[in-house]
């Protein structure tokens, strides 16, 4: 947080809350001063907003004081992407052609639960432009750098919340994740990532990316994220997608005994080439779940790379999205992006529809699967944090960011469950994720086995170069 306090996770802020050790407003004043001194090398945000931060922190606390606090995480220090709506703020989503000087009259529904428990919004976080990337830069705001290592960066598209939350500017973020952009810089910053079952978090407006968008909960512990899907996973008659209300709150379900239950782990899906000292760190926190109680069987789901249905499903979002832009936007939008956008004109609704019986077909190979693994461990990234200002590793011979992301995208085709949890370091001090898959629904299991890897491997005590002291 700052200099005064230490960095806390949302539950052990809750709990000094609580027992009157700390309250919202001191908390608020402290992640809104890292901000002021440390934002400026990283560019986690777009917009912070003191004033409405505080003024939210001012009615959490006279809540907290009368002992009737509105939820379990009134209070806490959090920001959203700035992909969500927001009431008051503007959505930019990292473009410089949308209209800033516009009525903000609407709060989706990731903000308005946020709000409604008592959440303290910080401000926006930065994206690459309409998130299209698995990379943070974008016309609008820049280069959002690793607080590891600030010439390197932190992934996408949700790179700014991964960045806030592993600094300390601000303990929860949400972020969205069409392809692995929650997971994938959650991994790259050293902190718990979700991605939960598609419909599990209500979306508005409708995402132009269809079932592969999802909105994600990041914290710095297992049980924050439970805590923050808790909120989240609210149904709202804006999505006609939404899944009804969870049986049980995940806050309960998060501390399930797993041991016994059956994991696949694969170390690259059996067609991704995988960095070797990631391959090492992942295997080593396989095999200790495996000494914990999990029953691990090295098996891959066995399905080739289906990158070519995804990729026609992620340009004819994109394409459909852009095409709604002002005229002259094609020479204001990230070069990049305008590829894509130009590769998804080009597609048929016969190629549309091919893509999506591909993605379906994927999801009932994997519901196959599951029958016979509770759960999938794979690593999160085959590589480690690349240069910044780049697609990808420079000198790889990559031609786009899904060939480093193979791990991530397929399970946005399915909507399955998939969090990543901090698995260790390499020698440079990058840190590597560790990806858990669950079948449809089976948020809670995801979630209950990411906290075992919490338990039988914590998380180092070390903090990025970025991070508050």
């Amino acid at each position: 947080m700052s200099s005064t306090h230490p960095m806390l996770t949302a539950s052990e802020l809750v709990a000094a809350y609580s027992s009157g050790e700390l309250s919202p407003m001191e908390a608020t004043r402290a992640s809104l001063d890292v901000i002021a001194e440390r934002d400026q090398d990283y560019r986690a945000y777009t917009l912070v907003d003191p004033e409405v931060a505080l003024d939210a922190a001012r009615g959490s606390e006279e809540r907290w004081r009368q002992g009737n606090p509105i939820g379990w995480l009134d209070g806490v220090p959090a920001s959203v992407k700035d992909m969500f709506l927001t009431q008051g703020w503007p959505t930019l989503r990292g473009s410089l052609c949308l209209e800033r000087d516009q009525p903000w009259e609407v709060d989706s529904p990731v903000t308005a639960r946020m709000r409604e428990n008592g959440l303290v919004l910080l401000g926006k976080t930065t994206t690459p432009e309409l998130a299209w990337k698995a990379v943070t830069d974008s016309p609008l705001d820049g280069i959002t750098r690793n607080p590891w290592n600030p010439a390197l960066t932190p992934g996408g598209s949700s790179g700014g919340s991964a960045v806030a939350v592993a600094t300390g500017m601000g303990e929860l973020s949400v972020g969205t994740d069409g392809g692995g952009s929650v997971r994938i810089p959650a991994s790259f910053c050293g902190v718990v990532g979700f991605k939960p079952t598609g419909g599990r978090i209500p979306l508005y407006p409708a995402s132009p990316f269809g079932a592969l968008s999802h909105a994600g909960p990041m914290a710095r512990s297992v049980d924050d994220v439970a805590l923050l899907l808790d909120v989240l996973a609210t149904p709202d008659p804006r999505d006609p997608a939404a899944l009804p209300p969870p049986p049980g709150t995940y806050r309960e379900a998060v501390r399930r005994d797993v041991r016994g239950l059956r994991a696949a782990y694969s170390p690259d899906l059996g067609y991704i080439d995988v960095d070797p000292e990631i391959a090492q760190i992942v295997v080593s926190v396989v095999a200790a779940l495996s000494e914990a109680g999990l029953t691990v069987e090295d098996a891959n789901p066995g399905f080739a790379d289906p990158a070519e249905a995804f990729g026609v499903l992620w340009a004819t979002g994109a394409a459909k999205w852009l095409d709604s832009f002002p005229a002259g936007s094609e020479e204001r939008v990230d070069p990049g992006l305008r590829q894509v956008w130009e590769r998804g004109r080009t597609y048929s609704a016969g190629d549309y529809l091919d893509a999506m019986a591909a993605r379906a077909a994927l999801g009932i190979h994997m519901g196959e699967f599951h029958t016979r693994h509770d759960v999938l461990i794979t690593p999160t990234v085959a590589v480690p944090p690349f240069e910044v200002g780049h697609e990808v590793p420079p000198d790889s011979g990559l031609g786009g960011w899904p060939e480093w992301a193979r791990f991530s995208y397929p399970f946005n085709m399915t909507q399955q469950p998939a969090i990543t949890v901090p698995a260790g370091f390499t020698g440079a001090g990058l840190p590597v994720g560790l990806q858990i898959v669950g079948p449809r629904h089976s948020d809670d299991l995801v979630l209950a086995v990411a906290k075992l890897v919490e338990e039988i491997h914590p998380w180092p005590t070390d903090r990025p170069a970025g991070a508050s002291d």
